[in-house]
């Protein structure tokens, strides 16, 4: 397995997504700066586009799509220097439980193998349990603020799994300069969400009020920042994009408000006001001291995420924002929660820096062992195993192993205008045919 004298430790990360694989590569850094880095990006339906790879930023030494099974291959491939020190995976739950078990098989009665890290790429507001015991098994678990890490090392005591994994640190892409005072023009930023809100009716009436204020403060400018671009996909379905809503708005955007894309961060440059229904964005947007609002008009409920803001001191609607109100946030919240703390931001990784290190230069590494096996969740766990093509016991089913591995870097440039049109083929697929079946299933 890995070299423990190696001078640049080498670290794997696997993502299925575009803001997983830069909150994967970002955490990478975060614990070590000095680093050899291997992205991987696990095929399916969220994986990447060179675009979104290009907005997201996070750097890499190589980077290529994969199969779970591959990684699998990839990652106990020791005798052919490619050994890696940290497995970093930024996936979501399914995904990191079956690559656990994979590698658990991979590694069984190995003297030494790689530290394997993984947590949440953001807020975390639903599926808490089933998120964090898909996750256990990995040697450290990361939980974004002192909230997050009371509420894993609760959730893994309440099923009696060990809850040692956990580590608190903060979101990786944290940062930028700090909020001074008003751009000339005074700046307001509408946070999409690819599913929240889900409905037709409500995220018209989102852009609607965006609209609305732009044309009651013509001397403001209103962005509407978007994740994607139609037919790309995020780490969740748009199937009602806003771009497509723009388009057929009533007398159309009014010329102090448009679509923008790009890196949050850049956006946040230029923010006065940052408003949004339940975005991780809003945290970025604390941390740097703007003016942040969560917004109210659909409710406060767990289904949209904002009730995670509860005591925050940010919850308001487009009526008082309209009315010139400014939230401000609760320190106390605040602290809770990772940003815009009195600890230096950098500090926030010192323990996820300790652990890892100390994890590395130990002599031996136990089993990896999750919670989840064929005898704690017989009902559950093969069938999620049997997604990414594994066995009860972690191994190759029949027909998988045998598949080709596809070659080359992210398949190459030269075959993305293929990919894509594979893609776009999916995704209306997706966000076409399966919702209107779902409506006539309804009738």
């Amino acid at each position: 397995m890995p070299s423990r004298t190696a001078s640049t430790p080498r670290v794997a990360v696997l993502a299925d997504s575009d803001t997983r694989w830069k909150w994967g590569a970002l955490t990478a850094y975060r614990i070590q700066s000095d680093i050899q880095l291997d992205g991987f990006l696990l095929r399916g339906r969220a994986t990447p586009t060179v675009r979104q790879l290009d907005e997201v930023g996070a750097r890499a030494d190589s980077l290529r799509e994969i199969r779970g099974m591959d990684f699998v291959r990839k990652i106990d491939r020791a005798a052919d220097g490619s050994g890696y020190d940290v497995v970093v995976l930024a996936c979501v739950g399914g995904a990191v439980q079956a690559m656990l078990h994979g590698l658990a098989r991979a590694w069984q009665g190995a003297a030494q193998r790689p530290v394997v890290v993984t947590g949440y790429v953001g807020v975390v507001y639903e599926k808490l349990a089933d998120g964090l015991l898909l996750r256990h098994g990995a040697d450290v678990v990361l939980a974004n603020s002192r909230h997050d890490a009371d509420r894993f090392r609760a959730v893994y005591r309440g099923v009696g799994a060990d809850d040692s994994s956990v580590v608190e640190c903060a979101l990786p892409f944290l940062g930028g300069d700090r909020y001074t005072g008003e751009h000339d023009p005074y700046t307001v930023v509408f946070a999409a969400q690819p599913s929240v809100p889900d409905s037709r009716a409500d995220r018209t009436y989102l852009l609607r009020r965006a609209v609305e204020h732009a044309r009651k403060h013509p001397e403001r400018e209103v962005l509407i920042k978007l994740r994607s671009k139609p037919g790309e996909h995020t780490t969740h379905i748009e199937e009602l994009p806003y771009q497509k809503l723009a388009a057929k708005a009533p007398g159309g955007l009014p010329a102090n408000c448009r679509l923008v894309y790009g890196n949050m961060g850049e956006v946040l440059d230029r923010t006065d006001l940052l408003v949004t229904v339940s975005s991780t964005a809003a945290l970025e947007s604390l941390h740097r001291g703007i003016p942040t609002a969560v917004l109210t008009d659909l409710g406060v409920r767990e289904v949209l995420g904002n009730h995670h803001f509860l005591g925050s001191g940010c919850l308001a609607s487009w009526d008082e924002l309209d009315a010139g109100h400014r939230p401000e946030p609760d320190p106390d919240w605040l602290a809770r929660q990772g940003v815009a703390s009195d600890v230096p931001y950098e500090k926030a990784f010192d323990a996820a820096r300790d652990r890892v290190t100390a994890l590395r230069e130990a002599d031996r590494l136990p089993p990896l062992a999750a919670y989840y096996t064929p005898r704690t969740a017989p009902g559950y766990l093969p069938g999620i195993l049997a997604r990414h093509g594994l066995d009860p016991q972690g191994e190759p089913l029949a027909g998988h192993a045998e598949a080709p591995e596809e070659t080359g870097g992210l398949r190459r440039i030269a075959r993305e205008t293929v990919r894509e049109a594979a893609r776009g083929a999916y995704r209306h697929g997706v966000q076409r045919v399966a919702p209107a079946i779902r409506r006539w299933g309804q009738l």
